[in-house]
């Protein structure tokens, strides 16, 4: 993981040489969109919380898509996603700000040596897959399969501008949760950890900035819990599920709303 993602950062210097042009800013921002969603609707929701359920076909697309990110394979993310919840903020969450360091909780911990198999302890519901082990194992595969795609659209504009550019802003945006959610924003909930929440981050991110929400209650499908926290990722699986691509969203009881209450808002607000 070190050497290409170290790679991917210095090669960004080919910019300054190879000319930006309308194809590919525009390649940047949609893989950028397309594949935040991989993490946070695919990776997040649904492989580390179970957030929604969908067919075994579909299953591999949301994996194959946040393959692309090049954030490592659905197995791996989401077993040490489900370990962080366990131990927020403790001496053995994998990336908390508080016990180790802002650097480490953004981007250290994903180079260390400590963290680069998957806990298959936490993730039995997905070992049984065959097609999942696979992406796992060759979750390389993806990435490089959309670097083609951008090239072939567009040339070395098409890859560097639209692919490695969008790459690198997608790690450090999906970074920004581990990092300044336990660090900067508004708490609603009492939690046992520091997580808090952000218009800006949930921007950043479809929706995760919302992040004490998420914490209070780990298998809502929505994180933002009200009409004027955008989740851009829950609009794209509630239309999904419009489609029949994906059902059973799980969402937060009036009871979970008003539990452990750091405000004074009524939950009846609570978008619907």
């Amino acid at each position: 993981m070190v050497v290409p993602f170290v790679f991917l950062h210095l090669a960004l210097i080919s910019l300054v040489w190879i000319p930006c042009t309308t194809t590919s800013l525009c390649l940047c921002a949609g893989l950028y969109f397309v594949r935040m969603f991989g993490i946070t609707g695919a990776y997040h929701r649904y492989f580390a919380h179970r957030a929604y359920k969908t067919s075994r076909p579909f299953q591999f697309i949301l994996a194959w898509i946040g393959s692309s990110s090049m954030q490592k394979g659905p197995l791996w993310w989401a077993s040490h996603h489900r370990d962080h919840h366990r131990h927020s903020d403790t001496e053995i969450d994998p990336h908390s700000p508080h016990t180790t360091s802002f650097w480490w909780s953004h981007v250290g911990w994903i180079l260390g040596n400590d963290y680069q198999q998957i806990v298959w302890k936490n993730i039995p519901d997905f070992k049984k897959y065959p097609e999942l082990l696979w992406l796992d194992q060759f979750h390389w595969v993806p990435g490089l399969v959309t670097a083609a795609i951008c090239y072939m659209i567009d040339g070395f504009s098409g890859l560097t501008w639209g692919f490695l550019l969008s790459t690198i802003l997608l790690y450090h945006g999906t970074f920004t949760i581990n990092s300044l959610c336990h660090l900067w924003g508004n708490r609603r909930f009492k939690t046992t950890d520091d997580s808090r929440n952000s218009l800006v981050l949930a921007l950043v991110t479809l929706g995760e900035g919302w992040h004490n929400n998420h914490h209070h209650y780990q298998g809502s499908v929505n994180q933002g819990f009200y009409w004027w926290e955008i989740d851009i990722s829950y609009c794209i699986l509630l239309g999904m599920s419009k489609l029949g691509l994906v059902w059973d969203l799980r969402k937060p009881s009036e009871r979970a709303l008003n539990s452990c209450r750091l405000d004074n808002l009524s939950p009846s607000q609570a978008s619907t």
